[in-house]
């Protein structure tokens, strides 16, 4: 079977108060986007990488990689106006069945682990969706009033979101909906159960400034080895 990545980077600055999209804001010396497309390529599974950028930053992203002698192979691909454009616009690049794995590309520390177990299960059952359970309270907040939600019951949707190809297709030839947050919200309209998969505490998503200390924090702490490619 032939696995593929979308990593989709569609975010903007505004809430990392800085002028630059948040993917690439450096990370331990280098972009957020490049320790992204890293853990892919380095993953057991070898999948190809399609990546959505807005068209805007695609110059911006070449130079980068030029300035950071990043030589990764991956097809560079235009963003839509919503992430469910962009990763149709990705989707759209797969030209064979595949399993297909959607991930944030604010989201750098995803393991071999999770990416290798996610493509395997979509595999198997069609879908993976990894999510974490809620550790906090959880309350409902309903007009004026608000309840208290079974915390075990409540997962915390991450990234990566990994399908089979022919069911991505069918779900991205939907029309666009607002309450489509996600890719398990797309294909979910379309009739199909959601498998949910353990994901991982480190996996987060770099949204504000002290994001990027604590993701520093976990890549000081982890010994990485990188396998060498024949």
């Amino acid at each position: 079977m032939k696995y593929y990545g979308i990593i989709v980077g569609g975010g903007s600055g505004s809430r990392m108060q800085s002028e630059i999209p948040k993917q690439f804001m450096l990370l331990n010396g280098k972009p957020v986007l490049m320790h992204t497309i890293e853990a892919f390529y380095h993953s057991d599974l070898k999948p190809e990488i399609i990546l959505v950028l807005n068209i805007d930053f695609h110059t911006f992203w070449e130079d980068l990689c030029l300035k950071h002698n990043f030589t990764i192979p991956h097809k560079l691909v235009k963003g839509g106006l919503q992430r469910f454009h962009s990763v149709k616009n990705g989707i759209n690049c797969v030209k064979e069945k595949a399993i297909i794995a959607i991930h944030d590309a604010v989201r750098p520390l995803a393991s071999n682990d999770l990416i290798t177990r996610s493509f395997l299960a979509a595999e198997e059952l069609g879908n993976a969706v990894a999510a974490i359970k809620s550790k906090d309270s959880v309350r409902q907040q309903n007009d004026n009033r608000s309840q208290s939600l079974n915390r075990d019951e409540i997962y915390l949707v991450q990234t990566p979101q990994t399908f089979k190809s022919e069911i991505l297709n069918k779900a991205y030839n939907q029309d666009f909906r607002n309450e489509f947050t996600d890719d398990a919200s797309v294909v979910e309209r379309i009739g199909i159960s959601i498998n949910i998969i353990e994901g991982e505490s480190k996996n987060i998503k770099i949204t504000f400034p002290e994001d990027i200390q604590l993701a520093e924090f976990y890549l000081n702490q982890k010994k990485i080895i990188v396998p060498v490619r024949i």
